[in-house]
């Protein structure tokens, strides 16, 4: 029988095999290398393109803050308008106001009440003066009650003046002031929001 020495053969194998795992090897590795630069390409760009996603929405953020301070600013001087148009239209609501109040004091003064003293304050009044007696300033109350331009009557005090010699009753009251337009004004809303 013939002896055939098969080393060398399968030594060529085994150098063929380790020759195709290194490549195998490498074309794994190569691929595992374009996967990952692959893979840090596509997060490289989503990280880029959400900073510009965040970058424009600051920006935006930033108009939109100028514009709510510009919005503030006019709500201020709108307020500030407001607040000089009702305060001039109360003036012209009141400018005849002090007329009414004195020609209505005339005209519910009764014989033998003087007054010596009027303060007002807003719409509150005090009124100060001599009676010749009490029913004189009962009267006088309620004329002024029946006034449209007065509410609120009430007596701080009467008592007997003996500084002049006479026997007059000095006396003190307190009214409101009521402006009868306004008043009906006021009724006639209240009256719309009841129906």
């Amino acid at each position: 029988m013939a002896k055939i020495n098969l080393l060398p053969w399968r030594e060529e194998r085994r150098q063929q095999q380790t020759k195709e795992f290194y490549i195998l090897l490498g074309i794994a590795a190569g691929l595992a290398l374009l996967l990952f630069a692959l893979a840090y390409y596509y997060f490289d760009q989503s990280i880029k393109f959400q900073n510009k996603r965040n970058s424009f929405l600051t920006a935006e953020i930033a108009k939109l803050d100028q514009q709510i301070k510009e919005i503030d600013e006019l709500e201020a001087k709108k307020a500030s308008l407001i607040a000089r148009q009702e305060v001039i239209e109360e003036l012209q609501a009141n400018r005849t106001q002090m007329v009414h109040l004195f020609d209505e004091l005339v005209k519910t003064i009764p014989n033998g009440v003087f007054l010596e003293k009027i303060t007002q304050q807003g719409t509150a009044i005090s009124m100060e003066g001599y009676s010749q007696s009490h029913s004189r300033v009962s009267d006088y109350m309620r004329r002024l009650d029946e006034s449209e331009w007065f509410s609120k009557i009430e007596l701080d005090y009467i008592k007997a003046d003996e500084t002049l010699g006479t026997h007059e009753q000095k006396f003190k009251l307190s009214v409101k002031l009521v402006n009868p337009q306004r008043k009906n004004d006021t009724d006639q809303t209240d009256e719309e929001e009841l129906s």
